[in-house]
């Protein structure tokens, strides 16, 4: 009954609410983006979405465009600068994915979305993952973030596409809150590798 007639209403209403209240501080994270980072303020990407499909998602660049003496763009590590790290730590990089949220694209937990590429690397269990929205938070993100291999972070969110509950949702809300405050599994040195790593697929198994 939540998931089927009012999970999307109350995205929409939470994620126009949030909006609202937090328009100064966006307003402000735009300025200093721009100055410190240049433009465009907003980074824009493709990602999979419900059932697969394709949508652009939105959120505040926290890299530069430096590029070497050929041209090219300077490894990732290189044009993520202090402040970028900062907007990634906090989260607070995530924040346009509200409008996400408001066009339907998104809802505000859900499995996190992914790359596109990654698409035909999923098996048929991981696939289930796109059932739902994908999610501004999500039950992987509260139970591991950057800490969990692929696999599990797959397998973690696959249980929630087949647990969703209001009661749910909203424990999931607000231990994202204390997740981001205490910034559990962001940028350790153990976490950092999964961080960087790219999904390849996962190894069957030979028995």
């Amino acid at each position: 009954m939540y998931q089927k007639y009012f999970k999307r209403p109350l995205d929409f209403i939470m994620a126009l609410v949030g909006l609202i209240i937090l328009s100064p501080l966006l307003l402000v994270i735009a300025i200093l983006v721009r100055i410190k980072l240049g433009s465009p303020v907003i980074f824009k990407q493709p990602r999979l979405g419900l059932n697969g499909e394709i949508f652009t998602m939105y959120k505040f660049r926290t890299m530069t465009d430096e590029k070497d003496e050929d041209g090219k763009l300077l490894p990732d590590t290189v044009r993520l600068t202090k402040f970028g790290r900062f907007l990634r730590n906090s989260s607070l990089d995530e924040l346009p994915e509200l409008f996400n949220i408001l066009r339907g694209d998104m809802s505000l937990v859900g499995p996190r979305p992914l790359l596109v590429k990654y698409l035909p690397l999923y098996d048929k269990e991981q696939m289930r993952r796109h059932d739902v929205r994908p999610g501004l938070t999500g039950y992987s993100q509260v139970y591991g973030r950057n800490a969990l291999a692929w696999e599990e972070r797959f397998r973690l969110d696959v249980y929630y596409t087949k647990n969703i509950t209001f009661r749910g949702d909203l424990e999931i809300i607000l231990k994202t809150i204390g997740t981001v405050m205490k910034r559990d599994g962001i940028d350790t040195q153990e976490t950092r590798k999964y961080t960087m790593m790219e999904f390849t697929g996962t190894k069957k198994s030979e028995n």
